[in-house]
């Protein structure tokens, strides 16, 4: 049931003052899930929801903004969408592109780009080339965008890279393998240098990873919610900081 407006505006009210500043995570991964389904839900076509859900992702950055998260991982576009039909596709890769250039003119964001480029249009790989390249602003927000990516994939290039490095110092490959652990292959991981997600969130109800951050998330607190993502609220994202913050985190057991 929907509240009306003034108690929704206190019930969000009393969910801010509720979260202490030690319980919010400094890095926030979110699956950008259900644009088409909402699309749906008004006979509109899928572009409609994805323009939707490109406005949301700037209001969802702004929130984290004020909340005081540091990093934001966004799961824009898997490589399996990339088997979409040529029409969406290319509708999807111009919003995406679009979405981006409003994150080039937001002083307060660097951004980094994960996937294969490759894979991607050129206008579309050029664009994240050059927002990846652009020094980053004091203290900002740090937004990592999941774009023609895949959690395998991601992997096999961080394993690749890995090899290529040693053998480019004439390291013996049979000695890389014997003494191979978890850090050498986080080193060459897209998100390198970072810290592991604390908190991910997936929309639209669906609940499986498909492949997001498989490495990074081991210990990932996990927050599914039914809201398509369009639709996603503020008061929603609080209810999901609230639910991070009541657990008690375990590493490795």
């Amino acid at each position: 049931m929907e509240l009306p407006g003034f108690l929704y505006g206190y019930y969000e009210r009393r969910l801010q003052r509720e979260l202490k500043p030690d319980s919010i995570p400094r890095h926030i991964g979110v699956m950008v899930d259900g644009n088409r389904r909402w699309a749906r839900q008004f006979n509109a076509p899928s572009s409609q929801g994805h323009r939707a859900g490109a406005d949301k992702i700037h209001e969802f950055l702004g929130w984290c903004r004020e909340l005081g998260i540091r990093v934001v991982t966004l799961y824009m576009l898997s490589t399996d969408n990339m088997n979409r039909s040529s029409d969406e596709l290319a509708e999807l890769t111009d919003i995406i592109a679009e979405t981006l250039d409003r994150l080039d003119d937001d002083p307060t964001v660097s951004v980094h780009a994960m996937g294969a480029p490759e894979l991607l249009p050129a206008h579309l790989a050029d664009r994240l080339a050059r927002l990846t390249a652009k020094p980053s602003p004091s203290e900002p927000l740090h937004v990592n965008v999941a774009v023609g990516y895949g959690g395998r994939r991601e992997i096999v290039d961080a394993v690749r890279e890995l090899l290529r490095d040693a053998l480019s110092r004439g390291e013996d490959i049979g000695e890389l393998a014997e003494r191979l652990d978890v850090d050498d292959i986080s080193r060459f991981l897209y998100t390198a240098g970072q810290p592991d997600p604390d908190l991910v969130i997936r929309t639209s109800g669906e609940q499986r990873l498909s492949g997001f951050l498989m490495w990074q998330s081991a210990y990932s607190e996990f927050y599914f919610c039914e809201a398509l993502w369009p639709a996603f609220r503020r008061v929603d994202f609080l209810r999901a900081l609230r639910d991070y913050a009541g657990r008690q985190r375990r590493f490795g057991s």
